[in-house]
């Protein structure tokens, strides 16, 4: 059973690793750029391991120049969204990449780099910007390092996430949660290794934004049936569905739903569980919350 048209909120989709490899092969070929050794054969993505990941994305991003490319990218990634039926996406937006639209620190580029994300976050938060994270390497520095670029986003009035448990252990969660406040988690999934942290989480309703597809790609968990998602719903954890950087794992929402629904007996019911659960914990004004609710409960009916 396919649920392919079943309503989807996204909370975890990094905007420029949701580029498809032929959007980045075009804009390499208009500005005569040589980045031929990031594709495979067929044209996807050519990645080995989570770093060599992060150098292919950083070369990807090499062709984003204008906002003319930024229009154009988020016209292809939401129509590949929508294909899938995702009614509500949040993106991550690098300014290292980008230098327009920003919520998002790259954790190998340092705190420095942070503090100036979260400045120019701060200065251009309004009704589409509303959050600031931290993604990249977890073993390169310590949540606390990233302190003063998060309590700048909070005095703006930018709700907080943060990448953590996924190649960095429990003690990662329970760093990003005590040193940098956040109510929502990138990932998170590891925090299964420590059970009491597992408590703590769900008695403080903290969200975990999972990407089971992405962790299973990466090689993080050797299949979905083995991907603790299950495990931490059922222990009460508001665990929630998106993609992370889909066309470099091969997956898209509709796939994550369907191999979840697969792998655990998951339902339609169970589906729409999680998907209520996502869009509570976004991060967008009531109207726009009131509205996405309302079509998950006419899908419920």
């Amino acid at each position: 059973m396919s649920f392919k048209d079943l309503p989807k909120v996204e909370l975890h989709l990094h905007l420029e690793g949701a580029a498809p490899p032929a959007f980045i092969h075009g804009l390499a070929r208009e500005k005569k750029l040589d980045i031929e050794g990031i594709f495979a054969a067929d044209g996807s993505y050519a990645i080995t391991d989570f770093w060599h990941f992060l150098k292919v994305y950083e070369t990807a991003c090499t062709t984003l120049q204008r906002p003319e490319d930024f229009y154009r990218l988020t016209l292809a990634v939401l129509e590949e969204s929508a294909a899938s039926g995702v009614i509500y996406s949040e993106t991550f937006l690098s300014p290292d990449f980008c230098g327009n639209g920003i919520v998002t620190a790259i954790r190998h580029f340092g705190p420095d780099k942070a503090r100036e994300t979260a400045r120019c976050a701060a200065e251009t938060a309004g009704d589409w910007l509303v959050g600031f994270g931290l993604a990249g390497d977890e073993k390169v520095g310590f949540p606390k390092d990233f302190r003063y670029a998060f309590d700048m986003a909070r005095e703006a009035g930018l709700r907080l996430t943060a990448h953590a448990g996924e190649w960095g252990g429990p003690e990662s969660v329970r760093d990003a949660i005590d040193d940098l406040a956040v109510e929502r988690i990138g990932h998170g999934v590891r925090a299964i290794e420590d059970l009491a942290l597992v408590d703590r989480i769900a008695e403080q309703g903290i969200v975990l934004e999972c990407c089971p597809g992405s962790n299973i790609a990466l090689g993080i968990y050797p299949g979905w049936r083995k991907h603790p998602i299950a495990e931490l719903h059922r222990r009460g954890v508001k665990v929630t569905i998106s993609t992370d950087d889909p066309p470099y794992f091969h997956t898209t929402m509709a796939r994550e739903y369907d191999r979840l629904a697969e792998a655990f007996d998951w339902d339609r019911a169970e589906l729409l569980k999680l998907t209520r659960q996502a869009a509570n914990a976004a991060f967008c004004d009531a109207e726009t919350k009131d509205k996405i609710l309302k079509i998950l409960e006419k899908a419920d009916g």
